[in-house]
């Protein structure tokens, strides 16, 4: 509820600050004094339009406060942890206007987009005025009336998760169907591509030494011709391995006559035992060689294929192998995508039955609701001086499919006189009817979640006598519900506020200057005494008065 509102430099105002209370406040003043500018004042709060004009003559700024009691309730407070605004059961709206039009907008001192601050105010106040923009002709807002009336606030959010899961769905298979064409040529390639790679029969060990393998072949003659010249010049007659024997026998018989030779002469001796090991091996190695030109020509053109396959795949021929593995689960996961498409297809229909089920569930009961709020409220209409209006909730079908919120849409449509057509709330053209009759659906809805707080901006305009009464009576019973500020020109409306503020405006040095007060119990008499006589207040209607005051209370 709103608690507190301070006004500097706005229009009238030099300085204003008003606590508000629970229940009905009623707001009252002559002709001119300046009721609007409460008006003014809080739509400036909530994010609405601000213009520069409305700065007090001679101030370089207009700034608005209003501070809101939101402990109870969780919807402002999910809000304002979604914004990183929220402050321990507080929320706190203000406003600057500078001389050139500029604004800033605070919401628990954080500067924040004007689009944040209305989100805010949306939640906070419902304005009923003969221009205000109302938050009761937003057709969602209607949707949520009728749904939050109807207790079909859950049902509508489970619906809206199974719609939120269909859209999803529907989104990958349009992007898998879009892109079927070109992946079936990519899978035409790969399948190409692995098919030579299967013709190819790849053998990792080959891979591995194929290359040197030919050139082995290829250089066999000159490598036979050379090791074998080696193997002669080590092992023949007076070849290297019987010069270092010869060697190493003379040396060891000197030995022992200086041992500084002993050294020696185990090098010259390691230096024989390596070249008969040298030729051991090269033996083994000439016993292992060929010169077969055949091979060497197989050789070359197998080596010459697999160059090719390794040129188009931009890798070595050893990493043929893998390459082959990675196309091969390129195909599967295009395979996949088609299997994707008809399981995301059976999910589709799925989500679709459970769509229809619950779908069809929240429209029988919107059907039911609907009737028996259209009944309500046009009785409470005809109760308000509306004599001969009717009010109707229409739910017009939307096309064939999956949509959010349901089947149809929810449209408040009235007439305000017999044998008149039904017309959308929003074309009503009387201020004083619309109001009247969104107090009469306020009324009625009053059990449902709404604005914590309801401005009523004469309500009353166009009827008087009983009537006024019943609209006294009936703000009154929407205040046990929620907070009521009520602008009204009517005794009968203002004798029910728990609490009366008092608009006056008198004239200055520095010009006009408003001021607001809360009146006590006496000067409540007064007040009402003066809306009933005028200028002149006789004893008579002060006594008609403190009447009207007592009578509401019971």
């Amino acid at each position: 509820m709103l608690s507190q509102l301070s006004v500097k430099n706005l229009a009238v105002v030099e300085t204003l600050d008003l606590s508000f209370e629970s229940g009905m406040s009623a707001v009252t003043g002559e002709t001119g004094a300046g009721k609007s500018i409460l008006l003014q004042a809080l739509n400036l709060a909530l994010g609405h339009r601000s213009d520069s004009t409305l700065l007090r003559h001679g101030k370089d700024k207009a700034e608005v406060s209003a501070v809101f009691e939101v402990a109870n309730q969780q919807k402002i407070q999910d809000y304002l942890k979604e914004q990183s605004l929220d402050e321990d059961g507080e929320c706190i709206l203000r406003r600057i206007v500078m001389a050139d039009g500029r604004s800033k907008a605070f919401v628990n001192g954080v500067s924040v987009p004007l689009s944040v601050l209305r989100g805010v105010g949306e939640l906070l106040i419902d304005m009923h005025g003969q221009n205000e923009h109302q938050l009761l002709l937003r057709t969602d807002q209607q949707q949520d009336l009728l749904d939050t009336y109807a207790q079909n606030s859950v049902a509508c959010a489970a619906l809206n998760v199974i719609v939120a899961d269909y859209t999803a769905v529907s989104k990958q298979i349009d992007e898998l169907s879009n892109n079927q064409e070109l992946k079936q040529q990519q899978q035409e390639l790969l399948q190409h591509q692995l098919d030579e790679l299967d013709s190819a029969v790849l053998v990792q060990d080959e891979l591995n030494t194929i290359e040197q393998d030919f050139k082995m072949s290829a250089n066999s003659a000159s490598l036979i011709e050379q090791t074998s010249g080696v193997l002669n010049q080590l092992e023949q007659e007076n070849g290297a391995n019987v010069q270092l024997m010869a060697l190493s026998h003379s040396l060891n018989q000197v030995v022992d006559t200086d041992e500084k030779l002993a050294p020696i002469a185990e090098l010259i001796s390691s230096a024989q035992v390596q070249t008969q090991e040298s030729i051991y091996e090269l033996t083994n190695y000439l016993s292992g060689l060929s010169f077969d030109e055949e091979t060497t020509k197989n050789l070359e053109s197998r080596l010459g294929e697999l160059h090719d396959l390794a040129r188009k795949h931009s890798c070595q021929i050893m990493e043929l192998i893998e390459v082959k593995d990675k196309i091969a689960g390129e195909l599967e996961v295009i395979g996949g995508a088609e299997l994707s498409i008809d399981d995301l297809e059976r999910q589709k229909s799925t989500l679709v039955e459970q769509y229809n089920e619950k779908a069809v569930a929240l429209s029988k009961v919107r059907v039911e609701k609907a009737e028996l709020l259209s009944s309500l409220v046009t009785d409470a209409m005809q109760v308000l001086g509306m004599l001969g209006s009717a009010f109707t909730v229409d739910l017009p079908k939307k096309v064939e499919g999956v949509h959010y919120n349901g089947n149809e849409s929810v449209d408040f449509l009235v007439k305000t006189n017999m044998g008149s057509d039904f017309k959308a709330l929003k074309k009503v053209a009387s201020g004083g009817e619309l109001s009247r009759i969104s107090l009469a659906i306020s009324v009625v809805s009053s059990d449902s979640e709404y604005t914590p707080t309801l401005i009523f901006d004469e309500v009353d305009v166009g009827i008087s006598g009983a009537v006024a009464e019943v609209v006294g009576q009936k703000l009154k019973q929407l205040s046990g519900h929620y907070q009521i500020i009520c602008i009204t020109h009517l005794a009968q409306v203002a004798a029910f506020g728990h609490q009366h503020l008092r608009v006056h405006k008198s004239q200055e040095n520095e010009g006009a200057q408003t001021t607001v007060m809360q009146l006590s119990d006496d000067e409540r008499v007064d007040e009402i005494a003066r809306i009933l006589g005028g200028a002149i207040i006789t004893d008579s209607t002060r006594s008609t008065a403190a009447e009207m005051i007592q009578l509401s209370l019971v």
